[in-house]
């Protein structure tokens, strides 16, 4: 049974308890929703008395205990402020710029880290995953699809992973498209370590993400679950090179149990680097060759040779800065100002400059949201 996110956005103020409780350790988007109906606000909740929270939070002692140490402890606005000048943004799943597509699934994260922009497009997208140890056949398929989507105007999402997670980002890239990396660590810790380079440019061009609090390390049990949102951000799953026990095949599941189509490209008979993605043709995975095959079996083609593909938008510091403090929700510039410490004239000019490249929009009297 699939949770039931809140139903209108979240007060702009109550974002940052969201995360507090994200970084007390509370994941469960049903756990969010049952402090919403009970208190009306996700403030209102961290203020409230013991009792009352344990009984919201089904008795749970060891999560009860954790948020009531953290809230004595916790600077929520400094917190905020510290992901603010780290260049990372938050999304909660009741706004309205949450991925829709992962909102659709059983559970989604309550809670997303990113840097970067997640955008509209972005509903139109592809997950490519496969094997660390790409062979050259799989490289040059992975490069050949990923490049192929982003040229039609698919977003290409994969795990940033060694091997054929890092072909398909760099070719997304390289095609001029945009691409979703999505972490099994924090945000502020990028696995692996040689890939620090591309998860630069992945989120100067698409986003970096991630379910997990910010300085989570790349810890085994994270990656089913960045597996599970690689999945549910995406219209179907390309699977290439996969062998029988691969965490390729743990998002194969994941894409099953979501309603995604499944794709795999074929691969010798006797290779065992392969034996992954024959083993789930035979079990009814659609099979492909090119980019093409993924696009006319998503019906994308049409659509998509009348996308014009998306440029990378290079921000500086204070264009970047101003971004990550608007949401949907109006804010005067006076808040902006305040928030992100500039002074009123650069404030002005950076949100004409962010207009022009309608990434945020004047809604009247000097109140300014994110486009």
């Amino acid at each position: 049974m699939s949770d039931s996110p809140p139903a209108s956005p979240p007060p702009p103020d109550d974002r940052q308890y969201w995360v507090a409780f994200r970084l007390a350790e509370v994941a469960s988007t049903n756990r969010f929703q049952a402090m919403l109906d009970m208190f009306g606000s996700l403030e209102a909740a961290w203020k409230a008395e013991a009792v009352q929270l344990r009984r919201v939070l089904g008795g749970r002692e060891r999560t009860l205990s954790k948020v009531i140490a953290t809230r004595q402890t916790l600077d929520v606005q400094g917190e905020m402020a510290k992901l603010e000048r780290a260049g990372v943004s938050v999304v909660t799943v009741a706004d309205d710029g949450y991925p829709p597509l992962l909102r659709e699934i059983s559970a989604p994260p309550p809670v997303l880290f990113y840097k970067g922009q997640l955008l509209e497009t972005d509903a139109n997208a592809v997950a490519i995953v496969g094997t660390r140890r790409a062979s050259a056949y799989g490289r040059d398929i992975a490069i050949e699809i990923a490049r192929g989507l982003a040229e039609a105007g698919v977003t290409v999402v994969s795990g940033l992973a060694t091997g054929i997670d890092g072909h398909a980002h760099r070719a997304a890239l390289d095609g001029g498209g945009r691409t979703l990396a999505v972490l099994g660590s924090g945000i502020h810790d990028i696995y692996p370590r040689e890939h620090a380079g591309l998860a630069k440019r992945v989120w100067e061009q698409g986003a970096l993400m991630s379910d997990n609090l910010p300085d989570a390390k790349p810890d085994r049990w994270n990656f089913p679950a960045r597996n599970r949102i690689i999945s549910g951000l995406a219209l179907g799953v390309v699977v290439i090179e996969a062998p029988e026990k691969s965490g390729a095949l743990i998002t194969v599941d994941f894409a099953a149990d979501q309603g995604r189509d499944v794709f795999a490209v074929p691969g010798m008979a006797t290779s065992t680097t392969s034996a992954g993605c024959n083993r789930i043709l035979r079990d009814g995975a659609r099979l492909v060759r090119n980019a093409d095959d993924v696009l006319e079996d998503l019906r994308l083609r049409n659509q998509a040779a009348h996308v014009e593909v998306q440029q990378p938008l290079v921000l500086d510091e204070d264009e970047r800065r101003i971004l990550n403090v608007l949401t949907s929700e109006p804010r005067h510039i006076d808040d902006v100002v305040e928030a992100c410490g500039l002074a009123l004239p650069r404030v002005s000019g950076v949100l004409l400059t962010l207009e022009l490249q309608q990434l945020v929009r004047n809604v009247g009297a000097h109140f300014y949201v994110r486009h």
